[in-house]
């Protein structure tokens, strides 16, 4: 008995020998890289704080910490390194390198409502698919859209514009905003459309909120990473709810949708949703049912709520710079003029609103923070990094340094004119990610933010209330305004009234 007991306990002394080894040895291999002072095993978790605007202010307070090159900062959670790169240069043999294109595991809380579609598939897996798709966001095919942008741009002007009448306050842009990219993100992917412009408080609207808030709050909550302490003390009943609310939506269109389809009554038709387009995927043997559902999910889910971000932020630019507003409208008005309609010829000529939209995007990138995960050991300015690490990518960033933006924290739309982009650095500006991995559907938000921006400085004069330095904003899944951007806004000629 004397014996079994020393050996259990001479075994249990050295397996924690050997793990405190391996992690002492593991911490070494980062030890060139800046990092703030951390101990073993619980990293710099005694510091961190809880919420999630704390913890952002953290994040960006470490990298302020090591504003030079090479800018790269290293932080443990517990026993997990994680380096953030904020620099293009650092970023470059991230994004150029295939075997760097897996996601950590912290997407996979995303797969209960995704499946296994475009934005978690394994790297292997995912690269057949993406060469599948890529053809359904082909111009030829996003143009048919503008429609359906238009659509609900004019229900969106309408709604503001009974606000108004009633009220003199100022209006939160981002809640119509919001609910006019669902609208639009509803009737272009399933080409159904939800009304939640006009029924905000229907159960698959609540449902599509409620979900995202959910995912986002228990990404940064490791006590409720594990499915059983999700369900028992976290929000796994109303996760729940949500998800067989999505879930039975999506199934009961797509199953109208495929019955149709079959019926050859929609070939022919000129406006085909993206499930449309993966229904005649399905017809040649190329994806199944399940797919097209977790295919769907995903550009529900990647195409509503950063869109209408970026829409929002640069309303709030914009009421903060009359100067730029006014070349805004004036080109609208030169290049659309008392047309009704936003055409997909307009949009490619609206050049300084893109510059706008763009420039939005590099004060305030939709995604602040994604992830990668290092698929084999690789160099990044002089440290090598090992197999298996989690690089958090932070354009929020690399869009501020200062050696490839001037004034970076200035708002200038002209830094994106086409003789003022020669010579930049290709990762400089990632609101969309970059490399192969990037997203797939920029070329549709880019039209989306266009005509959305457009039908509402056509129809209003805008003033935020709000200066730059008092808008506070928390990063989760999405960089979000605190309180919503509040916009004082005035009604143009009747004219533009849609």
């Amino acid at each position: 008995m004397g014996a079994a007991v020393f050996i259990v306990f001479t075994t249990c002394i050295a397996v924690i020998y050997y793990a405190i080894y391996k992690h002492l040895q593991h911490r070494r291999q980062f030890d060139g890289i800046p990092s703030p002072r951390s101990y073993p095993f619980v990293g710099h978790m005694l510091i961190t704080k809880p919420d999630s605007s704390g913890f952002i202010d953290q994040v960006m307070g470490m990298a302020s910490l090591y504003p030079n090159k090479p800018r790269i900062v290293a932080f443990w959670t517990f026993i997990m390194p994680i380096v953030m790169i904020y620099s293009p240069e650092s970023l470059e043999p991230i994004f150029t390198n295939p075997k760097h294109l897996n996601k950590p595991f912290l997407y996979d809380l995303l797969k209960p409502w995704l499946g296994l579609g475009l934005l978690t598939k394994s790297a292997e897996t995912w690269r057949p698919r993406r060469k599948l798709l890529t053809p359904t966001f082909h111009y030829d095919i996003l143009k048919n859209f503008v429609y359906v942008f238009n659509k609900q741009a004019d229900i969106m002007v309408q709604q503001i514009r009974k606000q108004l009448e009633t009220s003199d306050e100022a209006i939160e842009i981002g809640n119509y905003v919001t609910l006019c990219a669902l609208d639009i993100i509803c009737e272009t992917s399933m080409g159904k459309c939800v009304n939640a412009q006009f029924e905000s408080e229907s159960e698959y609207v609540v449902a599509v909120h409620r979900i995202n808030d959910i995912i986002q709050r228990r990404q940064k909550e490791p006590w409720v990473w594990n499915d059983i302490l999700f369900n028992l003390i976290g929000d796994g009943k109303e996760h729940k709810w949500a998800l067989n609310v999505l879930h039975s939506f999506t199934q009961k269109v797509i199953k109208e949708r495929r019955e149709e389809f079959l019926k050859d009554s929609m070939v022919t038709s000129e406006r085909l949703a993206f499930l449309d387009q993966l229904l005649l995927l399905e017809q040649k043997g190329e994806i199944t049912v399940e797919e097209i559902q977790y295919e769907v999910d995903t550009f529900m889910f990647e195409g509503h709520d950063t869109t209408s971000a970026g829409i929002t932020w640069a309303c709030h630019l914009l009421g903060n710079h009359p100067e730029v507003q006014r070349k805004v409208v004036e080109e609208l008005d030169a290049v659309i003029g008392d047309s009704h309609e936003i055409s997909y010829e307009h949009l490619s000529q609206l050049k300084y609103c893109e510059c706008v939209i763009k420039e939005s995007l590099r004060l305030y990138p939709s995604v602040p923070i994604f992830a990668r995960v290092l698929g084999d050991d690789q160099e990044v300015s002089g440290h090598i990094i090992p197999k298996g690490t989690q690089i958090l990518v932070n354009p929020y960033l690399i869009h501020r340094d200062p050696s490839h933006w001037d004034n970076a924290e200035e708002f200038r739309p002209e830094r994106f004119l086409p003789e003022n982009c020669v010579g930049r650095n290709a990762f400089a500006f990632v609101p969309f990610s970059a490399g192969s991995r990037n997203c797939i559907g920029q070329r549709f938000a880019l039209m989306e933010e266009k005509t959305l921006l457009a039908s509402i400085l056509r129809n209003f004069q805008i003033e935020s209330v709000k200066r730059r330095d008092q808008q506070e904003f928390t990063s989760e899944l999405i960089l979000r305004p605190v309180g919503g951007v509040q916009l004082k806004m005035y009604p143009r000629p009747s004219k533009l009234v849609l």
